[in-house]
């Protein structure tokens, strides 16, 4: 284990502390970054974990592994909670009466409405609430990533002192409130999840690994592999918070079912015209018009940096299928619909939501490939069975989000996982490498 770095810790603050309670995988993340910084952490997950993370960070001087929360609150001068969204209200219930006289409070969480409504709750009155949200995974470098900083009710000193914390991170702070960080990450996030959980589980369903046959080749197909592997070799709840406990959320994953629906119905009776007509409309809705559209000159993807990054091995002669795309036709359907402009979001943006704008993008720029896309969704028929798994996938995930029920996410998501997991290792390194190509070359 690394030792802590030499410090970045201004003079005036040598004596602040920083207390983490749960140590997941951005927990993790956060306590390793701040003590490198030089930092003093003291952290804590559930008391049947306590030998092993104090071990686990043993070689950290920095780092002091404690048995609970009330501890980690009655020491600290600035407390961060990285629990998952469900169980924000129960934790902060807990150990917030322990905060210390005068702290600092805030959350990880990637709901902010039921963390703000849990602070409020629960917290003493003179605990200032500063939250934060990185919006990226544990694996992704925090470097220029965008990472939102709400000054909920605190003074101008505390929310320095916060932002001075998080500036280690080296990551872009974008201040927001609670109800509008929802909102955008809603946008940003919500239906990109939405169709790769969607893809992980028609496949699954059809028990295919995509990558071991050629109907799933090239660079848009590689994206849409990787990523869903990405996202199921995740944590069931890292998701489920986002899209059950956000209500912005819950509406665009059940008018995602709906998009994949209707368009899948219009394939299906063979209603080209319509189908074009409906797509098109969307398109300019989305995307702007030819003569002034919202891309920039140059696509955020290139087809050269997304070949290279398949997990199959295609033979030479490999071309792709013909292939409707209808997860990107539903997609943009569902932004028409819910008069969503990606564009307006990218200080905001995931490295996931980049790579899917860009792959849609990718499809829309390119009127010929575009209609090409249509053309195969009515008179081709060789994805027609994933597309209709796909349409059960999407619906599914609907019903579960909109009913709000955890364990049946947790089951479906589990399930899902367990038949790709011996996969996940190579799909992982594979995809972090492809992530980290992407950003790379769209960087300004």
């Amino acid at each position: 284990m690394a030792t802590d770095g030499s410090s970045n810790v201004p003079p005036e603050m040598k004596e602040f502390i920083v207390g983490i309670i749960g140590m997941g995988d951005m927990g993790k993340m956060y306590a390793q970054k701040l003590s490198d910084a030089g930092w003093r952490v003291i952290a804590c997950d559930r008391e049947e974990l306590y030998e092993g993370l104090r071990k686990e960070f043993a070689s950290r001087n920095n780092i002091q592994i404690l048995r609970n929360g009330h501890l980690v609150s009655r020491a600290s001068d600035y407390i961060i909670y990285s629990v998952e969204a469900a169980a924000i209200d129960r934790v902060v219930a807990e150990y917030g009466p322990s905060t210390k006289l005068g702290a600092i409070v805030g959350g990880q969480t990637s709901c902010k409405d039921p963390e703000i409504k849990a602070f409020e709750d629960h917290l003493p009155a003179d605990v200032d609430i500063v939250s934060c949200h990185s919006l990226h995974g544990p694996k992704v470098d925090t470097r220029d990533q965008p990472l939102v900083i709400i000054k909920h009710r605190a003074s101008d000193d505390s929310f320095r002192k916060v932002e001075t914390v998080l500036s280690c991170l080296h990551s872009k702070h974008v201040y927001l409130t609670a109800h509008d960080h929802d909102r955008i990450t809603a946008d940003t996030q919500a239906v990109t999840h939405a169709a790769f959980l969607s893809m992980g589980k028609a496949w699954h369903s059809m028990k295919q690994f995509p990558w071991e046959n050629t109907r799933y080749v090239g660079g848009i197909e590689n994206v849409k592999i990787n990523l869903t592997m990405r996202i199921y070799s995740q944590k069931w709840h890292v998701y489920a918070g986002l899209a059950i406990l956000n209500p912005e959320a819950r509406k665009q994953i059940d008018q995602y079912a709906k998009s994949v629906t209707e368009l899948y119905k219009l394939m299906l009776g063979g209603h080209l015209a319509e189908l074009r007509a409906r797509v098109l409309a969307a398109k300019e809705k989305v995307f702007g018009r030819e003569d002034k559209p919202q891309w920039e000159d140059q696509p955020l993807l290139r087809d050269k940096v997304l070949d290279q990054f398949s997990l199959g091995a295609p033979r030479p002669d490999s071309k792709p299928l013909p292939n409707n795309h209808l997860s990107l036709l539903a997609m943009v359907d569902c932004w028409s619909a819910l008069g969503i402009v990606p564009y307006d979001h990218m200080i905001c943006s995931t490295p996931l939501f980049r790579l899917w704008l860009g792959v849609t993008e990718h499809l829309f720029r390119d009127p010929g490939r575009l209609d090409e896309a249509l053309r195969i969704a009515v008179e081709d028929n060789t994805f027609r069975s994933d597309d209709l798994e796909f349409t059960f996938a999407a619906r599914g995930w609907a019903e579960c989000v909109g009913l709000g029920h955890f364990n049946t996410w947790r089951e479906r998501f589990m399930v899902t996982q367990k038949f790709f997991e011996e996969r996940f290792p190579t799909a992982v390194e594979v995809g972090n490498k492809m992530v980290k190509a992407v950003l790379e070359s769209t960087k300004d």
